[in-house]
């Protein structure tokens, strides 16, 4: 006899874990199948971003920024350390340690909250079946009354850099390096490419960029794109637009790649090369061929804008489907789906999700940007206030970047935000909240900011939006 479930989540990650964990608090049977094994053979919960995604890129972000700091800041403030050393095999057992307390407390969730865990794959089967192999190949059966796919993504492999073992890696592979590479090439200027440049570019690495797009972070308010670029090319970041790799030879530990730019063909040698051009829908294996559920024409799973595929009692959500591929996103759809299960009507507000890229400067954005309005035809007003007029933002030596508010030209209601300097991923989650609430910019204007705070740049660029920023001279542009 088969097992019998309120809920059958397929996937572990930031997605699945939390759907879970909401299924079961609402009181639904629930249980979650997640297939990874760490690097000591051990299932763990937490998916890509908590194994070798968003957490573990952060804790080398952190400890790479520390080391720059204390390299090129400290004397600033005038604090003498002598010569500053990194311990490259310290930094990776720490990163690891948040790893394991991080996937050890989501274990520890699903036995508070009665989730029942299952170490292996899951497929769907017809009539809301899920069959589990675990990982000894044993298989078994389970009947539920709702599915939740989230079986999230994997990184896109191109034809022209096949992985090669330690030369040629993807995301995972880069958080890996024993020692600082001297020349460092890494192909995509995205999201994860400009972590992972940054990350060995501060330990010593000379990075090279190659983006096959015309326009860097193309899907960024160009304002902030070209700020971006700048500062990363100060930093000693080569980033290369218009480069289109088309092949890689690699010898001796080393490999040479071949790209295609406007001014021909070129090439360059690299001790290691990373491969960050994106994520692509994981799905193999997931589906038997009645299940019921349909994949789009780019391998997404189709569903609705509650996350219902065509079968019903079938849901999905996070990367596996549409939307931009972000963590919170998958949480939250999640959420809106274990509730939607249990008879709420809620929903998700895809027109407030942020967007951080965690360089230094941080780079974060929500709504929409001055380019897609421009576009449109739109009518708006831009408020932009500097970190450089920042009394807090100097007092910390950070003051690169800026705030920059857009709002609707008739009524005032703030459309989007974008933010390039210090916690800009905190900064512009205070203009998700003030969206989400409908508020105009005269609302985040009229707000009392404390003083002296980062958080002062968000008012102070709401300010400006009506031409009445304080700290600056305001101009009075006409609505565009």
């Amino acid at each position: 006899m088969s097992k019998q479930f309120d809920v059958v989540v397929i996937g572990g990650g930031p997605g699945g874990y939390v759907a879970a964990i909401r299924c079961a608090q609402l009181g639904l049977k629930t249980a979650c199948i997640e297939k990874w094994v760490n690097k000591e053979d051990k299932p763990v919960l937490g998916g890509t971003c908590l194994n070798v995604g968003c957490i573990p890129s952060k804790a080398l972000l952190d400890s790479s920024h520390k080391f720059e700091e204390a390299q090129e800041k400290f004397e600033l403030h005038g604090i003498s350390t002598g010569k500053v050393s990194i311990d490259i095999e310290k930094m990776l057992a720490r990163k690891e340690q948040i790893v394991k307390n991080l996937t050890m407390g989501v274990a520890t969730l699903f036995k508070a909250n009665g989730v029942t865990s299952f170490e292996g794959t899951g497929k769907l089967l017809a009539n809301k079946q899920v069959e589990f192999t675990d990982h000894s190949g044993n298989v078994e059966v389970f009947d539920a009354e709702n599915v939740i796919i989230a079986t999230g993504s994997v990184p896109v492999e191109i034809p022209p850099a096949p992985l090669t073992e330690d030369v040629i890696v993807d995301s995972t592979g880069a958080l890996e390096f024993t020692k600082v590479p001297k020349r460092l090439g890494v192909i995509g200027a995205g999201v994860i490419g400009l972590e992972l440049g940054s990350v060995w570019g501060r330990l010593g690495a000379e990075v090279t960029v190659l983006e096959a797009q015309d326009n860097f972070l193309h899907l960024v308010d160009q304002t902030v794109a070209k700020e971006a670029k700048k500062l990363f090319g100060k930093q000693g970041m080569d980033i290369r637009v218009g480069a289109r790799v088309t092949g890689t030879d690699v010898k001796r530990k080393k490999v040479t790649v071949t790209y295609q730019d406007s001014e021909g063909e070129k090439s360059e040698e690299f001790d290691k090369l990373i491969v960050a051009v994106g994520r692509r829908p994981y799905t193999e294996g997931l589906l038997s061929g009645d299940c019921g559920v349909n994949l789009d024409e780019r391998g997404f799973i189709h569903v609705d804008e509650t996350c219902k595929t065509d079968a019903p009692g079938v849901w999905a959500i996070g990367d596996v489907v549409r939307g931009p591929m972000l963590a919170h996103k998958a949480s939250e759809e999640g959420v809106m789906v274990a509730e939607r299960i249990h008879g709420h009507k809620a929903q998700l507000n895809y027109e407030c999700i942020p967007s951080v890229i965690y360089t230094h400067p941080e780079i974060a954005w929500v709504g929409k940007t001055e380019d897609e309005l421009k576009s449109a035809g739109e009518k708006y007003n831009v408020g932009m206030f500097p970190f450089a007029a920042n009394g807090r933002a100097m007092a910390a030596a950070d003051t690169d970047g800026f705030v920059k508010i857009i709002a609707d030209a008739e009524t005032d209601r703030i459309l989007g935000a974008s933010v390039i300097g210090p916690n800009a991923g905190d900064l512009c989650q205070q203009i998700v909240v003030a969206m989400e609430f409908g508020s105009s910019a005269e609302d985040v204007g009229m707000m009392v900011f404390a003083h002296p705070t980062i958080s002062e740049a968000v008012h102070e660029a709401a300010l400006a939006v009506n031409n009445q920023a304080i700290h600056k001279a305001n101009r009075r542009p006409k609505s565009k």
